[in-house]
């Protein structure tokens, strides 16, 4: 590794503790700006059962002095704190529990939107202006056009309720067959449009032009350079993706009853789960941020022409 990679990850290092330190303090003092706390819709809650719950969990304390406690419980313990609604839980316990569902789920379906939508594109672009292409255009344009919520309620309805193929909830693994689908679909058709304008403007390059002049295989020529040189704006997409997708998406699993992160995140939403909300954005932002250091490093594997600054 060269002395301008090795200063590349470090820079881009202490870029992402930056950013994650700013997604700490942005969510933590808008959340608590939101009027009401996580104890004001216990039933029949006495004044002092609430005062003795806040003093618990340190909501009692002035605003910074909770902001400060916070960040050092996670810097020095990485501890994200006990649960305020789910009783005797740890944050981290919830979200490494709900990651075994998620984790699978958004990796299976990140494959399979990313072979899916390279190979697409580059037949779309292999056959531009044949029906082919359109028609891979069209379909691709109606999956990116149409909400996650939607697509996930028509799979439940025709291959749960209508003809009872697979279960309705994703508890159980022919159950996630729904989940991945619905999450696949709109990456695999972001990832074919790119893949097919790209290799579009790779394929009229001079270079291609050159070695079709030269009597390359056409084989060679579309796998060997069109296609691999072709593959940059999908690994720039693909990194923040796969952690977004990994980490489960709150629609898809809200709907298909999986319970992965996402759901979690909703629920604690829904319930003022102040520590839950914090943990969890913080585990996505983080994950959204290594993910992105590592598109950035895959650009050199696939073009080792790029430079980095």
């Amino acid at each position: 590794m060269s002395g301008k990679m090795l200063f590349y990850i470090l820079k881009r290092a202490l870029l992402a503790l930056l950013t994650i330190f700013i997604v700490i303090t942005v969510t933590f003092f808008v959340m608590h700006a939101v009027p009401g706390n996580p104890f004001a819709g216990e039933k029949a809650i006495s004044a002092e059962a609430q005062a003795a719950l806040e003093a618990k969990f340190g909501l009692d304390k002035p605003l910074p002095e909770q902001y400060v406690d916070y960040l050092a419980d996670i810097i020095f313990r990485f501890d994200f704190g006990p649960s305020m609604k789910l009783r005797g839980r740890q944050v981290i316990d919830v979200i490494m529990d709900g990651m075994k569902t998620s984790a699978v789920l958004g990796l299976i379906a990140a494959a399979g939107a990313a072979l899916t939508g390279v190979i697409l594109g580059a037949v779309a672009a292999l056959r531009r202006n044949s029906i082919l292409d359109k028609f891979i255009m069209v379909l691709t344009t109606a999956f990116v056009s149409m909400p996650s919520f939607i697509t996930g309620t028509f799979l439940l309805l025709i291959f749960s309720v209508w003809l009872g193929w697979v279960p309705a909830n994703g508890t159980t693994t022919s159950g996630l067959i729904l989940p991945v689908i619905t999450l696949a679909l709109y990456p695999m058709a972001y990832i074919t449009r790119l893949t097919r304008s790209s290799m579009l403007d790779v394929l009229g390059q001079d270079y291609i032009r050159t070695a079709r002049a030269k009597g390359v295989p056409g084989w060679k020529i579309i796998f060997g350079h069109a296609l691999k040189n072709s593959l940059i704006p999908v690994i720039t997409y693909f990194g923040p993706m796969l952690a977004f997708i990994v980490t489960g998406s709150l629609v898809v699993e809200q709907i298909f009853a999986v319970p992965g992160v996402g759901r979690a995140f909703v629920s604690s939403i829904t319930n003022r789960d102040y520590t839950m909300i914090l943990g969890t954005t913080i585990f996505l932002a983080t994950l959204i941020v290594i993910m992105n250091l590592v598109s950035d490093l895959l650009y050199k594997v696939v073009d080792p022409r790029i430079e980095f600054d």
